[in-house]
């Protein structure tokens, strides 16, 4: 396999992308190394056109090998960003910062190697940070997508049970031709679906997408 594209252009400054918006709803998405992380751009899309909803995007270096970061139209975090904005004790903490920025997190595509990080507080890169420090009252939505042959390994279950345990919120996986060509479950959810999802956690939660 080919080696993960970088970011084409540098990042701009933190104090520029993380100032609290009072108009806006603020999403943050992680996107891992799964295939269904060529679907980035349509779901960016689709959750900008939420009334009020402002997205920004963790993606890990492996999933940067299944999409165009020029087709991604908000910030782009990678690992690199954490590293080069910390120089000394009084610089910020990106996966820190972006915890407080967020009011919803959503994982999709999650791969089954970061679904394993997270169900065992292994937090190695900077979305896994993000998601160890995360805000337990704050919502935290995350799309299974594998082969159906790692989706039906027995240590799968359990680890999706442990993440709902943690009162994270699945959205479930569907049955579809894979890319690969197997047939079976292990496709993330349909972009509208997740659309939809997020949709109906600020109403169930009345969280505010104008505010």
């Amino acid at each position: 396999m080919m080696e993960p594209v970088t970011l084409s252009e540098p990042q701009p400054p933190l104090q520029n992308n993380l100032s609290t918006s009072p108009k806006k709803f603020h999403v943050l998405v992680g996107v891992t190394g799964s295939v269904a992380a060529l679907k980035l751009p349509l779901l960016v899309s689709g959750l900008l056109e939420v009334p009020g909803v402002e997205v920004q995007v963790v993606t890990t270096e492996r999933a940067k090998h299944f999409y165009n970061p020029q087709e991604i139209p908000v910030t782009l975090y990678s690992d690199a960003d954490e590293w080069q904005l910390w120089k000394d004790r009084s610089d910020p903490v990106l996966h820190i910062d972006l915890r407080r920025w967020a009011d919803l997190m959503l994982v999709a595509p999650l791969d089954a190697n970061t679904l394993a990080k997270i169900a065992n507080g292994i937090c190695d890169n900077l979305l896994t940070c993000v998601i160890r420090a995360w805000d337990m009252t704050k919502p935290l939505l995350f799309c299974p997508a594998m082969n159906t042959a790692m989706w039906e390994h027995p240590i799968t279950a359990e680890q999706i049970e442990r993440l709902k345990g943690f009162g994270y919120t699945e959205i479930p996986c569907v049955v579809k031709k894979l890319v690969c060509g197997d047939e079976g479950r292990g496709a993330m959810a349909e972009v509208w679906t997740i659309v939809e999802k997020v949709k109906m956690i600020f109403s169930e939660r009345e969280l505010p997408t104008q505010r």
